[in-house]
């Protein structure tokens, strides 16, 4: 199989997928390194795919449908696994995918990463991936602010995740 077919084939299972496809699946599935995946990837996206990478796996973005609303919500907690895991827990609870976290980093701007977290499986995970990589999250570069861009099903919704954010004390007003 050459370069240009693998890619093809990456780009059709995401195009399959229901769920993002882990850079170790695909690799496993070609019989490749995953970092012959991550440089396919690249190349891809250089050409203009959609693609997105999540602590999940890889996904083609695919755009909120009309129904959906946006908000975008600042916050700052401590960098412990458990306050960041109550935190979404709250959005997702009432509705909420949170699909990024931003922070403003003094010397390279805004630094964002993708999430796209939508239930309590999806947060446990990213939790405890969190713990096996003995990762530090962004929010530690900026004392604990941060941003989450959310997609709720209504602008209610948001005003309800705002609110349990304000009463859990972890809304930046």
């Amino acid at each position: 199989m050459t370069q240009e077919e693998r890619r093809e084939k990456i780009i059709a299972l995401l195009k399959e997928a229901d769920q993002p496809l882990t850079g170790s699946h695909l690799s496993s599935l070609f019989g490749v390194t995953r970092q012959v995946i991550v440089g396919d990837v690249a190349v891809l996206r250089a050409r203009g795919e959609q693609i997105v990478a999540t602590p999940q796996g890889y996904f083609l973005y695919k755009p909120a449908s009309t129904a959906s609303h946006l908000c975008t919500i600042a916050v700052r907690h401590g960098s412990d696994r458990e306050t960041i895991a109550h935190e979404l827990n709250l959005i997702v609870d009432l509705g909420g995918k949170v699909l990024d976290v931003t922070v403003e980093h003094p010397l390279y701007g805004e630094l964002t990463a993708n999430l796209q977290v939508a239930t309590r499986a999806e947060v446990a995970q990213f939790a405890a991936r969190m713990e096996e990589l003995r990762a530090e999250p962004l929010s530690l570069l900026t004392d604990g602010y941060h941003l989450h861009r959310i997609e709720t099903p209504t602008g209610e919704a948001c005003g309800a995740i705002r609110d349990a954010l304000r009463k859990a004390g972890y809304l930046a007003e």
